[in-house]
């Protein structure tokens, strides 16, 4: 369970029934809602889903490995909470067929949160292998699209809710050596705001867009010099998961129901100057 108090201190501080009712309020806000996650077994995937769980969602996780699935269902409490479904994320057989396991599950798909990414490409883009790079943009960006026309064709179109794509500050701004990856989250940020135009008014599409995150997919980017790293951060210190995870359950619940098309970056103020 979140800390719903520390996250909201100046409410409770304030007296006990805005106490109470901040505290319903942050608990409940995806009572009776589904949501699917991508590339959820671990990271801030994971953490995505622990905090729908934990404000009262039922959740689908994927991935490529049952195992680690496996054991991120169990650390959800497992059915009815949670069910995970393995396959590649820009499988579009795979796509299809979650979907169609989520509705028969749960009986409906409110929240879809595209997070599934890669990076296997590193250095100047004209360096590059140029099969990495499709891959990357497979992924990365036709992949969401995928899962965004497979859940907006099976419950989206008629019934409404919200996507979250997890982009990058890369996508943002240039990043040394993870240049791919960056033009690929710039994409994906470019198709959150298409697809919030072309969806509206029933579907809201929105992103996240984090800088580094301490999680296995970043490692590379702080193992061994971490307090180097947060030194270009206003807030002096790197991401963890439920960062991220906050500012997705905001964006996916109806406290933003009239935001969409928008990119917010959860990034401890790297962008306001210096490096990723």
């Amino acid at each position: 369970m979140p800390d719903i108090e520390g996250a909201c201190g100046p409410y409770f501080r304030s007296g006990p029934r805005i106490a109470a009712a901040v505290r319903w309020h942050m608990t409940s806000r995806f009572d009776g809602r589904v949501a699917l996650v991508t590339g959820a077994s671990r990271g801030i995937g994971l953490a995505i889903a622990q905090r729908i769980v934990a404000e009262g969602g039922r959740v689908c996780l994927t991935g490529r490995k049952q195992d680690g699935l496996r054991e991120a269902v169990d650390s959800l409490g497992g059915a009815p909470h949670a069910i995970g479904v393995a396959g590649k994320a820009d499988d579009e057989a795979h796509q299809l067929s979650t979907v169609e396991r989520v509705i028969g599950e749960y009986g409906r798909l409110d929240v879809l949160v595209n997070n599934a990414g890669i990076n296997p490409a590193y250095g100047p883009l004209l360096d590059l292998d140029l099969g990495a790079a499709r891959k990357t943009v497979e992924v990365n960006v036709i992949a969401a699209l995928g899962w965004l026309r497979a859940t907006h064709r099976a419950w989206l179109g008629a019934h409404g809710g919200a996507v979250v794509n997890v982009a990058s500050v890369a996508g943002l701004r240039p990043a040394t050596g993870i240049g791919l990856y960056g033009v690929s989250k710039a994409a994906l940020i470019q198709l959150t705001a298409q697809l919030a135009v072309e969806l509206g008014p029933s579907v809201r599409v929105n992103a996240v867009a984090p800088a580094v995150v301490k999680t296995r997919f970043a490692t590379a980017l702080y193992d061994g010099r971490e307090e180097q790293v947060a030194q270009a951060y206003p807030l002096r210190r790197l991401g963890v998961p439920p960062d991220v995870a906050s500012a997705v359950a905001f964006l996916a619940s109806d406290d933003a129901a009239w935001i969409t098309g928008q990119t917010l970056a959860v990034d401890g103020g790297v962008t306001l100057g210096g490096g990723v």
